[in-house]
């Protein structure tokens, strides 16, 4: 509603980073305005995420904290998108009063019409009682209606979320702003059904966008400035689309369910005519849109990764050498509780193969891996966890998500394999871990001195802003968004405040293509303009998260 001020404050992952963004996007075509301050807004929405307990506690705790203000305030309109919203219904409205619409992820084109209704709703309450009066508005899937058709010809409206970010003036970064880095989603849900993860009963089925949707938005970013891409999805390189069977409603060409890897490693593993496998999308991304000058996915199943992918990271120099690919255990009888459908020798294999195609120091392009790991999950023993300890060791990873294992409601693990493991158990074995990758990510930065890397320049260091004593607006991020994340420094959710004075040497902070953070210095005069573009830089030190250079 025009006039209105939103505030949105995400918790999650990269995923929900970009669904907020599309969302705030959306609401500003509409005329909504957008504010860092919660106080200042009619409407505060949170994005949520079910993955962690961290997460869902913030965001009890950021509900608790509107009640007051809401009976101060019977017009302010609160809202919970996101995976929270999908799995807990409306129990969450039920403990939580403070909330007027519900819109789960699957649904989020449906919030505009309903942020609406709920702004009219709450407009026409009793001042006298806001406190027990909700709009009580929602857009849930539903965990049982995951889409079972053989496409998803089912209308699947959340589609046009997308592309209207990829046509929006408002939405898209425009050039000279800095905004340079952007994700694009290319499969939305998941069909492996791990037993401690929530994500397929939340957001659904694993469906695949058209690749023309997919390159027009890429081509669409280029063109506003956009020089570095990051392709979303739960299990990336399953993407598949059979032109074939396409089908269009409304006159928009739908996405299409996921389909079964035949286990082969090579270029004809997705048999068939008019198919866009991901190795396929990679490679006309990569020729289609030259001026995408790096082109990175995340996140890849360890599985389902064939050769022909490999082959095109191999020949494609703008693909960045980084793959994300988690293991969660070293321990073979781990991963068939989790119901992860690989063994830890199927693991070790593809980092193996990777490594082969991929790894190039002497070129300057060394493969960087990262992954994550859950400890404690239920009956995980000593000798499961020393073996989960060999695993990060020898899979030499940059850097790894390593989390104790938390129960998460709605998932099979929640209802069937009790929480056996104390949680002082978790916190040592969490720790040791986190000393061992310590270690491996150390030696990793150090083979790093001496080379010189292209690196993409984010904005100034947290040093650099403490230093001088900028606010979040001192030389905003290259890829800041209109909103809040949780979690993260207040400069990467900056796109209106005016850039402190800054006068000296700054350091600026950027990452390689292989995901390392990169230090260095630079002329603050100058350093605005670096902001959102690559520079060569030499690596002169290193610590175990970063490396630290001179820029050429």
């Amino acid at each position: 509603m025009p006039g209105r001020t939103v505030y949105l404050e995400t918790f999650g992952c990269q995923m929900n980073e970009l669904d907020s963004e599309l969302v705030a996007g959306r609401l500003r075509e509409l005329g909504y305005a957008f504010s860092q301050d919660p106080a200042a807004a009619d409407v505060v929405l949170y994005n949520t995420c079910s993955v962690r307990e961290a997460a869902e506690q913030k965001v009890w705790s950021r509900l608790g904290d509107l009640k007051q203000r809401k009976h101060d305030e019977p017009n302010l309109v609160v809202g919970v998108l996101g995976c929270m919203a999908e799995r807990d219904g409306a129990a969450l409205m039920d403990r939580m009063p403070v909330v007027d619409l519900m819109v789960g992820p699957a649904e989020l084109d449906k919030l505009p019409a309903l942020l609406d209704n709920a702004v009219r709703t709450r407009e026409s309450l009793n001042a006298d009682a806001p406190e027990r009066i909700s709009a009580k508005l929602t857009a849930l899937q539903g965990s049982a209606s995951r889409r079972s058709a053989t496409l998803a010809a089912a209308e699947d409206t959340l589609e046009l979320l997308d592309l209207s970010r990829s046509v929006s003036p408002v939405d898209a970064p425009a050039p000279g702003t800095g905004r340079t880095s952007a994700y694009v989603r290319i499969t939305r849900g998941c069909n492996k059904f791990c037993t401690y993860c929530v994500v397929p009963f939340t957001r659904g089925a694993e469906i695949h966008r058209p690749p023309e949707h997919i390159i027009d938005e890429c081509k669409r970013l280029a063109g506003a400035g956009v020089i570095e891409v990051t392709l979303l999805g739960q299990t990336v390189n399953h993407y598949r689309y059979e032109h074939g069977a396409a089908v269009s409603l409304g006159g928009v060409l739908q996405p299409q369910k996921g389909r079964t890897y035949n286990g082969s490693h090579h270029r004809d593993a997705f048999a068939g005519e008019r198919v866009t496998t991901f190795a396929g999308l990679l490679d006309r991304i990569h020729e289609e849109v030259p001026a995408i000058r790096r082109l990175r996915f995340v996140t890849s199943y360890p599985r389902d990764f064939g050769n022909d992918v490999l082959e095109v990271m191999r020949d494609r120099e703008r693909i960045c050498r980084y793959l994300h690919v988690p293991a969660q255990t070293g321990s073979d009888r781990m991963l068939k509780m989790m119901n992860r459908g690989y063994t830890v020798a199927e693991y070790d294999e593809f980092l193996d193969r990777a490594r082969s195609y991929l790894d190039e120091p002497e070129k300057g392009r060394p493969l960087m891996v990262s992954g994550d790991v859950i400890v404690g999950f239920p009956t995980e023993t000593d000798a499961d966890f020393d073996a989960t300890v060999a695993l990060v060791e020898r899979s030499r990873y940059k850097n790894c998500f390593i989390f104790k294992y938390s129960p998460r409601p709605g998932t099979v693990a929640y209802d069937k394999i009790p929480d056996d493991v104390p949680d002082e158990v978790k916190r040592r074995r969490n720790n040791e871990l986190l000393a061992v990758q310590a270690r491996v990510s150390g030696a990793i930065s150090a083979e790093q001195v001496g080379r010189t890397f292209e690196v993409y320049v984010e904005g100034l260091s947290k040093k650099s802003r403490k230093s001088a004593g900028a606010t979040s607006g001192a030389i905003r991020r290259a890829g800041s968004v209109m909103l809040t994340v949780a979690g993260r420094e207040p400069g990467v959710a900056v796109a209106e405040a005016e850039p402190a004075e800054l006068e000296g040497t700054v350091q600026l902070s950027g990452r390689t293509d292989g995901d390392n953070i990169v230090f260095f210095d630079a002329d603050a005069s100058e350093a605005e303009r670096l902001v959102g573009t690559i520079v060569p830089v030499r690596v002169t030190a290193a610590h175990h998260l970063s490396l630290h250079g001179v820029r050429l």
